[in-house]
């Protein structure tokens, strides 16, 4: 069947954010910039870590393990993104495929690791007694292995089934790269039980980590509110307040463009919407996780320090 569909239609050709030649100049350096500041930044949060003995703890591994997801989230998508910038070349079928897998396992392993951290916290926080018990660093590994697992199996299904739709034409993508939603809009085949996994599976990849979340910090802000020390309530809220930032920004964008019916998709919105959660969150998370950390300030001194 795949080799059915690609000789319906053996290339795509994505449009970008913009067909103005003016633009793309801009657009290109900043995107650059962008992915360069988002490996090299993630890069070091994971050196940083790895180098400093005291962060070897189980909240520092799952920074760590973010950080690298990040890195191959935003790897799936800037680089090709920047060649179809230089020149309109086009996309083959297997190539589509292979990008839109890679962006979805990533998308949702980012998701269940950001739910992981938010137990962690829970536990670290509700219940300090039993933390080092329950959240053994065996426990963690095993947590992490189990998000990529599923998140690649998720995007597996969705992989299996795009190959099996018909593609009629046109073969233009408007969008910078080949993500769900725009591929089915071209397919000619039945596209109902595609659009049905997207929105119900979608909607449990996305939304169980994301009410994890909220239930979490619930929590966790009924047990500050107890403390009686003003500066022990500072801390707590301190450490959690990048976390929920990166939060906000992940699954408001992500919410956004997924948890709705197939009927409401605007492509002008949903490209600007999807370079946030994809290029941008990905590319402050570093500035936010460290800035609001000391000891990850600490960490990226002495890595500094060691690099001079």
């Amino acid at each position: 069947m795949l080799r059915e569909n690609q000789s319906h239609m053996p290339e795509f050709l994505l449009l970008g954010l913009t067909s103005d030649p003016k633009q793309q100049g801009w657009l290109f350096a900043s995107f650059l910039a962008m992915y360069l500041v988002n490996v090299t930044g993630n890069s070091v949060i994971i050196a940083a870590i790895r180098r400093d003995a005291r962060l070897h703890t189980p909240m520092y591994f799952l920074l760590s393990s973010l950080s690298l997801v990040d890195i191959c989230f935003t790897s799936a998508i800037v680089p090709r993104m920047l060649a179809n910038m230089l020149s309109k070349s086009k996309v083959p079928f297997a190539q589509c495929l292979t990008q839109m897998y890679f962006f979805v396992a990533f998308g949702i392993t980012d998701s269940f690791l950001l739910a992981v951290m938010a137990v962690d916290r829970y536990m670290a926080i509700c219940n300090p007694l039993h933390y080092s018990m329950t959240m053994s660093p065996r426990r963690y590994l095993l947590l992490v292995m189990v998000s990529w697992v599923l998140s690649h199996l998720h995007s597996l299904t969705y992989t299996i089934l795009m190959a099996c739709l018909s593609f009629c034409g046109p073969n233009v993508i408007h969008h910078f790269f080949c993500d769900v939603q725009p591929l089915l809009t071209l397919s000619c085949s039945d596209t109902s039980i595609n659009e049905l996994l997207a929105f119900t599976e979608g909607s449990f990849v996305i939304m169980s980590p994301f009410i994890l979340i909220i239930v979490s910090y619930i929590f966790i802000t009924r047990a500050v509110l107890r403390v009686r020390s003003e500066r022990g309530r500072y801390k707590v809220f301190s450490t959690c307040q990048s976390y929920l930032i990166v939060v906000v920004l992940f699954y408001g964008t992500i919410i956004f463009v997924y948890i709705r019916p197939s009927s409401t998709y605007s492509v002008t919105k949903d490209r600007v919407v999807t370079v946030i959660y994809t290029v941008v969150t990905p590319m402050l998370n570093p500035f936010i996780y460290s800035l609001r950390n000391k000891d990850m300030k600490q960490a990226l001194k002495k890595l500094v320090r060691r690099v001079e």
